[in-house]
């Protein structure tokens, strides 16, 4: 069957009509053939058994029944009527029953002739009953291509309460197998159907509609579900190897003096086998003519920083400059410090720009960029106003990337002849399966290990009625001379209960730690920047003991003596913040602590939450729960959602077949590039209909 047939608008299905195809568009977006067969059922119903009326359960389970109806009444009730219908089989009676459409059914009905009935049972007063049973003389369901799975198609209201009810789905999917002739266009290579024992494209479509049994309901699941993820991962690994061999970058040859006397002679601590081994991937990286497009991953505290450090000194010992941008300037004062710090024995020009920088420090920053005095830039979004150009940009770090557009990082590229090479850096480990699925025109590195000497954090959940002892435990740290976070929620809905929150919790702190002898800073994002600034460094400074915030204090801030984390509403929170939040300690060489404080009312999922953060502080672990718990949509945010909006696979349950995929997708493109042999004609031609058709195939961004 050619792809043009499949494009067919859906209007031309016999069937459908205009005032269907209006509502099968607006309701589930089918616009073509191609969209309806896509429809892949939601479930299916077993019809496989057949229960006589005098061994009907009496539970409202679905059931079906064969039998004829022997008589037809109309009953008056208290408002308007329903029509009941007596149906017998050999063994007994029940009554169906109507509330509307009652005209239709009535005239329609043919008494003493043998039907097959489906719908859910009630039991009242000794008597079943089946309201608006679905009905099909026996006689037409024996001919149908309807199997003993029957599917379950996804649907809404509006389109059931017009008439396009699931029965009507089904037929209209019978249509279409009857107009194709089932012929569908293989998709696939010989190479892959053979060497995954995968069923041709037509069984699989018929399979997935019509299944005659579970194993081959199983094995079209499987076909189809494969072949989704195998495109995807086709256009992503394409892009990889195609950003290799096109987009050529800067070759940084040598590892020279800047790079030398800061590894052998500055490093601070020994570095972790893990850091080791992500260096040497970057060094390759930027050693060959390839731009490079690397994702670092590393848990809160695991050391990324002096891996972008070491990387930038080998773009500033190759001659060329680099840049650093973070999403808040809070972190980006934060990188600018520590780094200044870490180079102080070497001969660097490191700077700062950011919104807030002074028109005349500007200009001085503008100017030094473009003549090649600044090595090493760092600021936040103020980096890619158009003012700004570099002499000759070779390297730009983007650090908590998942808060910046595609759009803005493309901006970097523009700054120069080459686009620079570019290393992305999160410290929210990403799962595996979205990893591979998102980010998969990214090559990766992980630092999967935490600097030795560092202690694991303990943390506890405690209920509302514990407050009283959590203060004393905060009096005894605080005797210690450490310092505490408490964070309040701040959730934009309810931005005006969540400030209340925040002040009437900073008040209930002032009565417990009274002046003179504690000293309470407060930070929240109703501030000005200077007073938030001016707050947080009386914090740093160990002016005060207890910083009450919102979740302004989320990346990035580094206060080595702050040894105890307690997290207000913790239930309100997601995985990834509370991981976050916690990561805020821990920095120093002390014991430090994490404290979710709950009501008693817990969701099942914020159970789930609290549970999986006292058990384990595994970066990776807590993202492949958080992403089983909310989806890849919210994961991912608005921005990248899109790239998921499977039809089939689902990312999460289906994660082995994605990794089977992404093989498959490597092993094709690094023998044939161009998917130009014979037996990846199949594969050439489809990828060809995915770009031509992109409005069918949107899961693919």
């Amino acid at each position: 069957m050619n792809s043009t047939f499949l494009q067919t608008p859906i209007d031309y299905l016999k069937g459908v009509g205009p005032n269907r195809a209006i509502l099968l568009k607006n309701e589930v977006g089918i616009h073509t053939f191609q969209d309806l067969l896509n429809l892949f059922p939601n479930r299916y119903l077993d019809r496989t058994q057949f229960y006589k009326v005098n061994s009907l359960p009496k539970t409202s389970a679905e059931i079906q029944v064969i039998g004829k109806i022997t008589h037809i009444k109309t009953v008056e009730q208290k408002r308007g009527k329903r029509l009941v219908a007596t149906f017998q089989d050999e063994t007994g009676r029940m009554e169906l029953v109507w509330f509307r459409g009652q005209k239709w059914i009535r005239e329609n009905l043919k008494l003493n002739i043998p039907y097959v009935i489906f719908g859910k049972t009630s039991f009242y007063n000794g008597v079943f009953s089946m309201p608006h049973p679905e009905m099909e003389l026996l006689e037409t369901h024996e001919k149908s291509m309807r199997s003993a799975l029957q599917p379950v198609y996804p649907s809404t209201e509006k389109l059931a309460n017009s008439g396009i009810t699931n029965r009507v789905l089904n037929g209209l999917m019978q249509q279409l197998f009857l107009e194709s002739k089932n012929g569908f266009q293989e998709s696939l290579s010989k190479h892959l159907l053979d060497s995954l024992k995968l069923m041709s494209k037509s069984e699989a479509l018929l399979n997935i509609h019509f299944p005659k049994s579970q194993a081959l309901l199983a094995a079209a699941e499987y076909r189809l579900k494969f072949e989704e993820l195998f495109y995807i991962q086709v256009q992503l690994v394409r892009k990889n190897l195609l950003h290799k061999t096109k987009i050529k970058g800067y070759p940084f040859q040598k590892i020279g003096e800047h790079f030398n006397r800061f590894y052998h002679e500055h490093l601070p601590f020994e570095l972790t086998s893990a850091q080791k081994r992500v260096i040497k991937e970057i060094r390759n990286d930027l050693g060959s003519n390839a731009q490079m497009n690397r994702l670092l991953q590393g848990d809160v505290g695991s050391g990324k920083t002096i891996v972008a450090l070491t990387s930038m000194l080998i773009a500033v010992d190759n001659g060329f400059q680099a840049c650093l941008m973070a999403p808040t300037a809070i972190l980006s004062v934060q990188h600018y410090h520590g780094l200044s710090d870490l180079c102080k024995e070497l001969k660097l020009s490191i700077s700062l720009l950011q919104g807030s920088t002074k028109a005349s420090k500007r200009r001085e920053i503008h100017e030094k960029l473009e003549n090649g005095t600044i090595d090493i830039l760092i600021g936040t979004h103020a980096l890619l106003e158009d003012k700004v150009k570099f002499k000759n940009l070779g390297l730009a770090i983007i650090d908590e990337q998942h808060r910046f557009g595609v759009a803005q990082r493309s901006k970097l590229w523009y700054k120069n002849t080459y686009p620079p090479h570019v290393l992305v850096m999160t410290a929210t480990p990403i799962p595996r399966t979205l990893a591979m699925s998102v980010y998969g025109d990214l090559d990766s590195s992980v630092i999967d290990e935490l600097p030795p000497g560092r202690k694991d954090i303990k943390t506890v959940h405690r209920f509302d009625a514990n407050r009283l002892k959590v203060f004393r435990f905060i009096r005894d740290e605080i005797t210690k001379g450490r310092q505490v976070y408490i964070v309040y929620p701040l959730i934009q809905e309810s931005e005006t209960l969540d400030y209340k929150d925040l002040m009437d919790g900073y008040e209930s702190i002032v009565r417990e730690f009274p002046l003179p002898k504690y000293q309470v800073s407060i930070v929240h994002g109703k501030m000005k920047p200077a007073d938030k600034e001016f707050e947080m460094n009386r914090f740093i400074k160990k002016e005060t003991q207890i910083m009450v915030a919102t979740t302004v204090i989320e990346v990035g801030v580094n206060v080595p003596n702050a040894s105890v984390m307690i997290i207000e509403s913790a239930e309100r929170f997601g995985l990834s913040q509370l991981h976050q939040l916690r990561g805020r300690v821990g920095r120093g060489a002390e014991q430090s602590y994490c404290i979710l404080m709950t009501s008693h009312k817990l969701s099942a999922d914020a159970k789930t939450r609290l549970e999986t953060m006292t058990r384990t502080s595994d970066g990776f672990e807590i993202a492949e729960v958080d992403l089983k718990l909310r989806g890849p949509g919210d994961l991912m945010g608005t921005q990248q959602s899109g790239v998921l909006n499977l039809r089939i696979a689902d990312i999460v349950r289906d994660s082995e077949i994605l990794k089977i995929a992404r093989s498959y997708a490597f092993e094709v493109l690094k023998q044939d590039p161009y998917l130009s042999e014979e037996d990846n004609l199949p594969i050439k031609s489809t990828l060809e209909q995915l770009m031509k058709y992109k409005n069918i195939w949107n899961y693919i961004s």
